[in-house]
């Protein structure tokens, strides 16, 4: 075994404890009806379907058209524009000190959506594939289904149990981000240098920027919503898009292309979470006490 097959090695391992300890961690701080409450909002449901579904889609088609890219980068840019429910979220979510249980919804339905979306509109947006629905929605489902499935069911029948593992599992999850961030910052910098000041790289950024900002409008005024929808709507689903290439962009650069934005998405989107979070908390400050009690 190779130095560079073994760190893929580590950073697929990271990436996968990452992705299941969250989700168990997720799973064993929340219930059951604290993760529905937030879609029976059908107003929320339906902008932020809206959001990720179709006009995040209609960015990326559109940048595809006005920034001149090489055919690979065009069908990578086409493919993370059409997966949602990133694992990813609840980190931004927790940093930008929004609502656990109305990350941990959006990021349900998204990805639950995603299964069934992609094998039906890849298709239409790229004339010629053939996506392997079956390998998609069983990646997402052991990955992120059950484990979230699991840690409700610990919960449920051992709450002290729950509360004492949470942070336990948060923290692992923490440091297999941290590694998968590093080796894979590694394992792709000559692909991320070769791509920085290159139209792929300002596609990517533009489309980052833009689905941010899309998630911003249609969350409303609610500052916890507008943050928490701009965030779901901008982190992509990165493992979904992975699989998508894996399977039928083989010996592309697409691939390494979606790798790429796998390292950019999060090196954009969790600062912008944190300085969220600062002006949420500055915001929270509110008035002195004296003007709490003066009259409106």
């Amino acid at each position: 075994m190779t130095v560079e097959q073994f760190v893929s090695t580590i950073a697929t391992l990271a990436g996968l404890t990452f992705v299941v300890g969250s989700m168990f961690a997720t799973g064993l701080s929340l219930t059951v009806g604290q993760i529905v409450q937030p879609l029976k909002n059908a107003r929320l449901v339906i902008l932020a379907l809206i959001a990720n579904f179709a006009l995040v889609p209609l960015l990326g088609y559109v940048i595809t058209l006005v920034i001149p890219l090489d055919e690979p980068l065009k069908i990578g840019l086409i493919v993370l524009s059409t997966v949602a429910g990133a694992p990813f979220l609840i980190k931004e979510v927790q940093a930008s000190k929004g609502k656990l249980s109305l990350g941990v919804g959006l990021m349900f339905l998204l990805m639950v959506v995603t299964i069934f979306y992609v094998p039906l509109v890849l298709p239409l947006l790229l004339p010629g594939v053939d996506v392997n629905a079956g390998e998609i929605a069983k990646s997402l489902i052991v990955t992120m289904l059950i484990p979230l499935v699991i840690g409700l069911l610990f919960r449920s029948h051992s709450a002290e149990g729950a509360k004492r593992w949470a942070p336990v599992m948060n923290k692992v999850s923490g440091i297999a981000l941290l590694i998968m961030l590093v080796t894979g910052l590694g394992l792709n910098i000559s692909n991320i240098i070769d791509l920085v000041g290159s139209y792929g790289f300002l596609a990517l950024v533009l489309f980052v920027v833009g689905s941010l900002a899309i998630g911003f409008v249609c969350g409303g005024r609610d500052a916890d919503v507008r943050s928490t929808l701009g965030l779901g709507t901008a982190q992509r689903n990165v493992a979904a898009a992975i699989l998508v290439a894996s399977l039928n962009f083989a010996g592309t650069e697409t691939l390494p292309y979606v790798l790429v934005a796998s390292i950019v998405l999060p090196l954009i989107l969790l600062p912008a979470a944190r300085v969220i979070g600062k002006r949420g908390k500055a915001g929270t400050e509110g008035p002195t006490s004296s003007e709490e009690a003066a009259p409106a």
